[in-house]
């Protein structure tokens, strides 16, 4: 190395190199930066984020997930805390914004042990150690069993999850709206659990009405109208066939050129087209269906015939619609008309209407029986009010989702943060060396939580936190935080439970994070003009890799 002048040589010109423990530190405050802006969302009297986006439109929400979605940030670090909230979204749907603020914390326990000059993998093994004690904590001593079929108290578990967001006020509606979607939903096929709300469970949002309106229908809902005006709009009992294919003649997908000799020939070919229609139409009717759904156009001349038999017809369907009305009624799905068959009919739906909302006709397909599908209508004041209940609403299916799959629950309120802090700081006594030290650490970082869950309602911290904890110590493995009034409260009787997925989930995803963060000892960032993988970069791959 001759002058120390090498990265300069190795990096192009553009390139921003930094390393060490400045980079940790960096990396440190990005994380608790993220925190503190999700931190006060946390718990029942959590406040609202109002988010203009670059278009313009604003989002008004307290679900960490959204906000995180909204705001754009520069530092790598924050990208990282940004991913982690979506991982928890999607696998899970619940506990984003704890999930954030466990990570901040994870981070900025850490900080103190790199300025007394401690290895960062030294605390990485704590860490994992730790992670690893809470999940065994969790799985044998916290978490209870819970009866499915034991409705009330599944309700009073979704009930905690929709105490925290805005829909709050009007809780057991959402509450009983969530479980009978997912319950709706729910398959049992030999012996395998399948619960897709994303694709049979759909919500639609009308503005007007109100909040009190809102309903799971047992079958399906479409934005559309039949498609003209002398088709029947009510039916009882309807017979419903669905189609994957166009009722109009077939044209050339390019220029066709037809030479025609004789003047008849021109009849003839219009002849043609209208013997094809009628033959497809004939196919049809031979089912005798009341109602067809089709994904693609309806010809005027189809729909006469249609007419004449006397069947409504719905055109333009979105394919995930018609999956839905497929469950829904127990209709299939077919490709080809001359393929109709009489099981191919849809016979279980018990009603089929039109309705106006506003200035929309929506077609109704309610009353089946046993519907495998359903749609969630909502209604509200204004379109933002509707979008974040549609947001809150996610939340408490994801949770009635995983409550059904896997039904153990831990307690809510702070109140596991604590046991599993009060397990794991009994434990680190036992830990030989340096590394009990982080172990401890990991240990007190959950208290955030509970923490957390006081300030936002304003209670005395330091008083309410040292009551709990000698709560825990007594044994009261419960006991946690009442997030209304800031008061000392035992979970089991307040009712505030979570299910154990969703813990799991985010202790895992936090203290990855938070080690993985802990990792990178050197960022290069390269120039936005031209996007230069420097040879310099080599000896550090993870660090690219972590930049995207």
């Amino acid at each position: 190395m001759f002058g120390g002048s090498a990265p300069i040589l190795v990096l192009s010109q553009n390139t921003k190199r930094e390393s060490g423990r400045k980079v940790q530190l960096q990396n440190i405050n990005a994380g608790k930066a993220i925190a503190d802006v999700i931190r006060t969302c946390l718990g029942p009297q959590a406040m609202l984020k109002m988010l203009m986006d670059p278009m313009g439109g604003i989002v008004m929400t307290n679900d960490g997930n959204a906000i995180l979605r909204e705001i754009t940030v520069q530092h790598p670090a924050g990208k990282s805390m940004i991913e982690i909230a979506r991982t928890q979204d999607e696998e899970v749907g619940d506990g984003t914004t704890s999930v954030i603020v466990l990570a901040g914390e994870m981070l900025s326990v850490a900080e103190q042990f790199l300025e007394q000059q401690m290895h960062p993998t030294v605390i990485i093994r704590s860490y994992r150690q730790a992670l690893e004690d809470m999940i065994r904590i969790l799985e044998d001593k916290v978490s209870i069993q819970l009866d499915v079929n034991d409705r009330p108290k599944l309700l009073e578990v979704i009930k905690s999850c929709v105490g925290t967001k805005f829909i709050g006020r009007w809780s057991d509606m959402a509450c009983s709206i969530a479980l009978d979607a997912v319950q709706t939903v729910a398959l049992d096929e030999n012996g395998r659990k399948e619960i897709d709300i994303k694709r049979y469970a759909k919500v639609e949002k009308i503005p007007g009405g109100s909040m009190e309106d809102c309903t799971v229908l047992s079958g399906v809902m479409v934005n559309k109208d039949v498609t003209h005006p002398k088709m029947k709009r009510y039916i009882e009992k309807p017979r419903i066939v669905l189609l994957d294919c166009s009722l109009e003649y077939k044209k050339g997908e390019s220029q066709t050129n037809i030479e025609i000799m004789k003047e008849e020939d021109f009849t003839r070919i219009l002849q043609l087209e209208e013997e094809y229609i009628q033959k497809i139409c004939a196919d049809i009717i031979a089912v005798k269906p009341d109602v067809v759904f089709t994904e693609k156009g309806i010809s005027d001349l189809a729909q006469h015939f249609l007419i004449k038999a006397g069947i409504s017809a719905v055109r333009r369907v979105r394919k995930s619609d018609n999956n839905r009305i497929a469950r829904a009624c127990g209709a299939t799905v077919v490709n080809r008309t001359d393929e109709l068959k009489e099981e191919d009919v849809g016979t279980k739906a018990g009603l089929f209407e039109i309705k106006k909302m506003g200035d929309e006709y929506f077609c109704y397909v309610t009353e089946c029986e046993n519907p495998k599908a359903c749609t969630i209508l909502l209604r509200g004041a204004s379109k933002d009010v509707l979008n974040e209940t549609e947001r809150n609403l996610q939340d408490a299916l994801h949770v009635a989702r995983n409550i059904l799959m896997e039904p153990r629950l831990v307690p809510g309120g702070g109140a596991v943060e604590m046991a599993v802090s009060q397990a794991l700081a009994e434990k680190g006594k036992s830990i030989q060396g340096v590394s009990q030290w982080p172990y401890r650490a990991v240990a007190s970082a959950l208290e955030i939580i509970p923490r957390t869950l006081t300030q936002n309602c304003g209670a005395n911290t330091i008083r309410t936190l040292t009551a709990l904890r000698a709560k825990h110590a007594a044994g009261g493995s419960t006991w946690g935080i009442n997030g209304e009034t800031g008061q000392l409260v035992d979970m089991k009787e307040l009712g505030v439970w979570e299910p154990l997925s969703v813990k799991l989930q985010t202790y895992k995803t936090a203290v990855e994070t938070a080690i993985l963060l802990l990792r990178i000892d050197d960022i290069v960032s390269g120039s936005k003009k031209k996007k230069d993988d420097a040879g310099g970069a080599a000896p550090m791959p993870s660090e690219e890799a972590m930049k995207e």
